[in-house]
């Protein structure tokens, strides 16, 4: 991609209506674009980004036997009554409106009242469970502290899997298997994510958040130093200081952490209310257990913002990072725009994905500091200084090194 053509441009200034650290960048960097309070527009390195948090979240999904539908947003009345949820807490956060003959519909913020009766025209027997689905769609909430960026929107994007099974002990099973998805997920994020007990309301215990430690999260989790036994501070049974109730040896310590996902197990809170029933070997009825599984691939991209960035700018993992490289030409010389474009097209013969800054008539300070901004992991500088060889350097790294073309193309292979 040549960054001449590239649609968006970066930003000297921070927004003056932005207070978090990811909207910030984001929106300077030319990532995203506000329109409203919780609700953005995606530019294209923006939606590079948030396509390949989809794509690592498709991918895990799929090998725990996910199958991958896409639900509608727009939701009647009706389904909502049948959980009493279009009055609570659907008023303090659901969208609804009137249609043609006034008839009431509501903006999905969450999926259980789709999904259920869904499940319930093809579910009959034993036979047919278990199943797990899934989709990745854009969710509304009437949030009121739409001040966060990507962390907290209005409308955001949503991953919901939701499972169904036989019973307990085969929901639990499957609970744990999508418990391991997750935390390979964030993994493939750049994320380390601690496995959080939090309240289950009215169906279980507990459920569980995916918490990633950092001094701009918005929640408190309490967390042993050793094997990271967790509790969110709204279910915790413990304090700092204390010793760990699992391993015995490690301290409960306090932290600020981002959710970054959740999982729940459902249980029968919404088979019930549908009559979501399955005939098991002897003909008998029995209720579908379900469990329900979310991830925000719009949070985890702010999170990520929030946790690798420096007063530069963003420092993207290289698993998400809109291209793995940024090449830089320095100068107008035509050595210098010929050695350039000869690396360009090496590269992209690599299959590999390149942003070449090519745009004339401007500094070097102004390419570096772009570069540092927009936080691609590894950049080449193509100039008259480097005498016919290429500036190599890591975003992480305020080293760099002079190498000759193949030197480049090994080490970017590598």
């Amino acid at each position: 991609m040549l960054q001449s053509k590239l649609f968006g441009k970066t930003f000297k200034e921070a927004p003056k209506d932005e207070v978090s650290t990811n909207a910030i960048f984001l929106a300077r960097a030319g990532f995203i674009d506000k329109l409203t309070a919780g609700v953005y527009t995606y530019l294209p390195l923006g939606l590079r980004v948030l396509n390949k948090i989809k794509q690592i979240v498709r991918e895990e999904m799929n090998a725990i036997d996910g199958q991958e539908i896409l639900m509608p947003a727009l939701q009647p009345k009706e389904i909502w009554e049948k959980t009493g949820r279009w009055t609570d807490p659907g008023k303090e956060v659901m969208f609804q409106f009137k249609g043609r003959s006034d008839k009431e519909f509501g903006l999905g913020w969450t999926a259980e009242e789709v999904i259920t009766p869904l499940v319930k025209k093809f579910v009959n027997s034993y036979k047919d469970l278990p199943i797990a689905l899934y989709q990745i769609q854009d969710k509304f909430r009437n949030e009121p502290r739409a001040k966060s960026g990507l962390m907290r929107g209005i409308e955001f994007s949503m991953k919901d899997l939701y499972s169904f099974h036989h019973n307990e002990k085969e929901l639990e099973d499957y609970y744990q298997k999508a418990l391991l998805a997750y935390q390979k997920i964030f993994n493939r994020c750049g994320l380390d994510s601690i496995v959080t007990e939090a309240s289950g309301g009215s169906f279980s215990k507990y459920s569980h958040e995916f918490q990633v430690l950092t001094q701009y999260g918005e929640d408190t989790i309490f967390y042993c130093n050793q094997c990271h036994y967790a509790q969110n501070k709204e279910v915790a049974e413990y304090k700092a200081g204390d010793s760990c109730p699992k391993c015995k040896t490690g301290k409960i310590k306090e932290d600020k952490a981002i959710e970054v996902g959740n999982i729940f197990p459902l249980k029968t809170k919404y088979s019930e209310p549908f009559k979501l029933e399955y005939a098991d070997e002897t003909g008998k009825k029995q209720p579908v257990m379900m469990g329900c599984y979310g991830i925000g691939p719009s949070r985890v991209m702010g999170a990520i913002v929030e946790i690798y960035h420096d007063q530069n700018g963003i420092i993207w993992p290289e698993s998400v990072a809109p291209f793995a490289v940024h090449l830089l030409q320095i100068g107008d010389d035509l050595a210098v725009a010929k050695l350039a474009q000869e690396v360009y097209d090496k590269i992209l013969g690599l299959g590999l994905e390149i942003l070449f800054d090519d745009r004339p008539g401007l500094t070097a300070g102004q390419k570096f500091a772009d570069a540092d901004l927009i936080g691609i992991p590894n950049r080449l500088v193509v100039s008259p200084k480097t005498n016919g060889k290429i500036e190599f350097k890591k975003r992480l790294e305020k080293d760099f090194e002079l190498l000759d073309i193949k030197q480049v193309l090994a080490k970017i292979k590598a």
